[in-house]
Formats: structure tokens, C-alpha cells, sequence
């Protein structure tokens, strides 16, 4: 079985660690394809390197772009890439503008595509991620649910037949991770004693001036410390608009690599986010989380307390400081055998058998 995986953004970079790596151990043979959608070397280079992830088979060097050109250009320059490699499935991840494009290309090219993370619904037609899980998942051959809701979404839109639930990738790869660090130590990167882990990026908190200010006050005013990883586009928007990231309890930080980024969690009194990925993963780290948007693909982790939806600079500073939620084991996106699960439902699937 011959695999092709599309990957342009970090959240990609990390569920391809894990794929990557039961592949690699199964004998699946594997092309890696890196649009380029994140080029800049702490978004894409290191993490390649620190989650063990074999170089790209290709590389098209896409860049930043607005939806259309960058969609546009990934389209392009796939078609020559997919004819040459033929792949039994591409292999396509989450929600970006890389998975979009991938996606069209390959089912114009009549190639099979298998969507990962498929089924997720915010319901939040304002958000492009949220267009692109919709048309992908309607594009693919086989879709590959990290979760029994997001399976009755599918079910609800007439896919039921494509969906298989293998779980979520990323448990595989935050355990993996996890583990490694209480082995080896931490990473040299530490937080403050007590302090926040924060990332804001989703153009619904950057692209409105007034917006972004209001996030960045609802930080300062939490009253106690505050590392905030620094996305390049947010740095770019806070300058645009003139509003200074920085002050006397918020650390700004480049963004940290994977593993840094899990101890630095690990480390803090609470996570205030509006990255999927980084919600879920607080909630599988057992810490508090505060979602600045309006709604959240990962619904359960609202369900069993782990995390609170905020987004006026009010509503932040109320949630963040929240008692401690209910213990639970709950393990409603698995366990971490989503990549061995991936594996079998695409050989099972093979087209031709």
C-alpha cells in the first residue's frame, strides 16, 4: 500500500508524526508532501525534527498567501506530484487550506482520498477551517472520525458510510510526548510559577483591531503571570494595529516547538487558547483551558468542565481564574492507538479489494 500525505501547517506536522511512524514500522511505503503552507522554520523545520518526522518527499514552497491564491497555488503544483507518485490513498489532515487542496486535486485525479480528523463541526459558517472540513469530508472516499459525535455529524450529512471512528491522532502523539519528557526531563524553556500558557492566531481575534485589544487586555488583567507564544501573524496584526503584546504580567515567546510546548503546559496554572489542537490537549494534560472564541469543535471538553468559552476580555478573566474542575478519565478521543487504526481501515479499504 502506497500512502501520500499532504501536510502544509503545524497541527499537521504533529498528527503526521504519528502516522508516519507506524508506517514507517508497518512497511507502508510513504510519501510525505509539505506545501509550504507554514514556512517559517519554528512552524514547519523544527518540528519535523523534534517529532522524529522523516524529511518531505516534496516541498512546494507555497507560502502566505490570502485563501484563494494560496489554495490556488497548492492546487497547481500537486497535479504533477500526485501523476508522478500514483498513491493508492492521499491522505489528507484536518481543516487548512493544504487539506482543501489536496483534497480536490486528488479526487479530480480519480485517486482515493482518506480525510483524518474528518466529521468535526463548530458550526460557525464565519470560520474558512470550518468550509474546508465540510467540503473535504464530502470529497472523501473514507472518513477518518476522531470521535463519536463528530461520526453522527457525518451520519447527519449522509456519510455515515464513509465514517469509521478511529479516534484522535493527536492522543498518540501527546502521550508519546508526554512520556518522553517525564523520561528525558523538560525542555529547556520553562514558565513562571503559577503562570498562563496562551496562543491567540484565528482571524476572529486578530483581523478587528478592537478585538485583539480587547484579548490582549483580558490578559494583562488576569493579575498573575502570562507566556504568550507568539503566532508571526499575530505579532504582525498587534504591530499593524498598534497594540503592544507585551506588558508587566504577559511574556511574549516565540512559538515553541511541540515538546516545549506540552511541558510549558504541563507547567501552568491554565491554557488560554483559540487553537483546537490546544484545548484538546490541555484536556488530555488534565489543565484548565479558556477558549477565546464563541463555540469549540471539541465539545466535550466544555461537557466535562475542562474547558470554558470566553471572548470578551471580561468573560476571559472570570474563566481563567475558575475554581479547579471535577477530576474525571473520561477518554471520549481515545487512547492512543489512533495511528495503528488508520492503518488498518485504509488497507481494509483499498480500492480494488
Amino acid at each position: 500500500m502506497k500512502v501520500l500525505s499532504v501536510v502544509g501547517a503545524r497541527p499537521q506536522f504533529v498528527k503526521l508524526s504519528a502516522i508516519a511512524a507506524d508506517f514507517r514500522d508497518n512497511d507502508v511505503e510513504h510519501v510525505i508532501v509539505h506545501t509550504g503552507q507554514h514556512y517559517d522554520p519554528m512552524l514547519s523545520d523544527v518540528f519535523f525534527r523534534d517529532l522524529d518526522i522523516p524529511a518531505p518527499d516534496e516541498n512546494l514552497e507555497v507560502g502566505s498567501g490570502g485563501h484563494g491564491a494560496q489554495t490556488g497555488a497548492i492546487l497547481a503544483a500537486l497535479d504533477d506530484v500526485l501523476l508522478r507518485y500514483v498513491p493508492d490513498w492521499v491522505l489528507v489532515y484536518g481543516d487548512t487550506n493544504s487539506t482543501l487542496a489536496a483534497a480536490i486535486c486528488a479526487v479530480k485525479l480519480h485517486l482515493p482520498v482518506a480525510h483524518l480528523e474528518a466529521g468535526l463541526r463548530s458550526f460557525n459558517r464565519r470560520m474558512p477551517e470550518e468550509h474546508n472540513r465540510v467540503l473535504v469530508d464530502h470529497a472523501a472516499d473514507v472518513c477518518l472520525a476522531p470521535t463519536s459525535a463528530a461520526v453522527a455529524h457525518l451520519m447527519s450529512e449522509g456519510l455515515g458510510a464513509r465514517a469509521v471512528n478511529v479516534g484522535d491522532v493527536m492522543v498518540d502523539v501527546l502521550y508519546r510526548t508526554r512520556d518522553s519528557l517525564a523520561l528525558h526531563g523538560p525542555s529547556k524553556r520553562r514558565i513562571p510559577e503559577g503562570a498562563f500558557v496562551a496562543t491567540i492566531h484565528r482571524a476572529d481575534n486578530t483581523d478587528v483591531p478592537a478585538k485583539l485589544r480587547d484579548v490582549v487586555n483580558g490578559l494583562a488583567a488576569i493579575g498573575a503571570p502570562v507566556v504568550l507564544f507568539a503566532h508571526p501573524r499575530l505579532v504582525a496584526k498587534a504591530e499593524a494595529a498598534g497594540i503592544r503584546l507585551g506588558g508587566t504580567n504577559i511574556r511574549v515567546e516565540p512559538p515553541a516547538s511541540y515538546p516545549e510546548l506540552v511541558q510549558a503546559v504541563l507547567d501552568s496554572r491554565g491554557v488560554i487558547t483559540d487553537s483546537g489542537g490546544l484545548q484538546k490537549e490541555a484536556f488530555l494534560l488534565r489543565v484548565p483551558c479558556t477558549t477565546v472564541r464563541t463555540e469549540t469543535e471539541w465539545t466535550e471538553t466544555v461537557e466535562l468542565g475542562w474547558n470554558v468559552l470566553a471572548f470578551s476580555s471580561d468573560e476571559i478573566v472570570t474563566a481563567a481564574l475558575r475554581p479547579p474542575p471535577t477530576a474525571t478519565d473520561a477518554a471520549p478521543y481515545g487512547i492512543g492507538d489512533t495511528a495503528p487504526r488508520v492503518r488498518a481501515t485504509l488497507l481494509e479499504r483499498l480500492p480494488g479489494r
